[in-house]
């Protein structure tokens, strides 16, 4: 299900002109030069959807492996992504989360002036599985509350949420039905927490959750797992996948030491 909010649409950069590139260019640095040129000069802006690929070949009379080679070069540079089945965008500057605390992401794209939207895939229960288990203090088997989310800004997926939760520490869980709220925002305000685990990996996607996140399987993921607690007690399990090329993790904090290391 998905919050009502619809996203405005991203506007349709358009190619003007032709180019004379240097003589001796590679043609794919043709095309990626071009193209940064563009943004570099304000012509194509952030959320910009780039010409399609097929309208590149023909602009620039080059194959189209040509122009693929160039836009994956300019997604590794992060200065555009790419939406499997939808086209390449300009990219903004990384939006980075804050490791020190849980952020409501909710909250975090609005504050920047973007559409947030979401899709709950399924809240089920279900039987823990030895990871889930130990990640929850409890035995295998033990019954566990699943909710699986996908964040967008913008109407991109930013954030693929994979959540276990203990039954006996929020027993109200499986009952809502976040047709407005997020299991996260939910839990922020319903449940007290008095530790954090956070561990972040870089992982390759499964084919599963590149569909979820409309992206490509050779394109490194930020794989954020967090753990919550209340008196010793586990609450929470979440996995959060990222692309790598939407998003940024990362904190700033004071130290109370002096002399402290930089």
């Amino acid at each position: 299900m998905k919050s009502r909010v619809r996203p405005a649409p991203a506007q349709q950069a358009t190619y003007t002109g032709t180019t004379k590139p240097p003589t001796g260019v590679a043609l794919y640095a043709q095309v990626r030069d071009f193209i940064n040129q563009k943004i570099s000069d304000g012509t194509w802006q952030a959320g910009d959807k780039l010409p399609s690929e097929n309208d590149l070949v023909k602009q620039f009379g080059v194959a189209r492996m040509t122009v693929n080679r160039a836009l994956k070069e300019l997604s590794q540079q992060g200065l555009i992504f790419r939406v499997a089945g939808v086209g390449s965008f300009v990219n903004e500057s990384q939006p980075q989360s804050t490791l020190l605390q849980i952020a409501n992401l909710a909250d975090e794209i609005k504050n920047r002036g973007h559409i947030y939207t979401f899709e709950l895939i399924k809240i089920e229960r279900i039987a823990a599985s030895s990871e889930v288990a130990s990640a929850l203090d409890l035995n295998v088997g033990d019954s566990v509350f699943h909710s699986v989310c996908v964040h967008h800004e913008n109407n991109i997926p930013v954030q693929l949420e994979n959540r276990y939760v203990n039954p006996k520490a929020v027993p109200s869980f499986i009952e809502q039905d976040f047709a407005t709220t997020t299991p996260s925002e939910y839990l922020l305000k319903q449940v007290a927490f008095d530790q954090i685990e956070h561990v972040v990996d870089a992982v390759l996607p499964t084919a599963e959750q590149c569909q979820f996140l409309k992206m490509q399987a050779n394109q490194a993921c930020l794989l954020l797992t967090r753990r919550t607690w209340l008196r010793q007690t586990a609450i929470t399990y979440v996995k959060c996948l990222h692309p790598g090329n939407r998003y940024r993790l990362g904190g700033r904090f004071l130290t109370e030491g002096k002399n402290q290391a930089t």
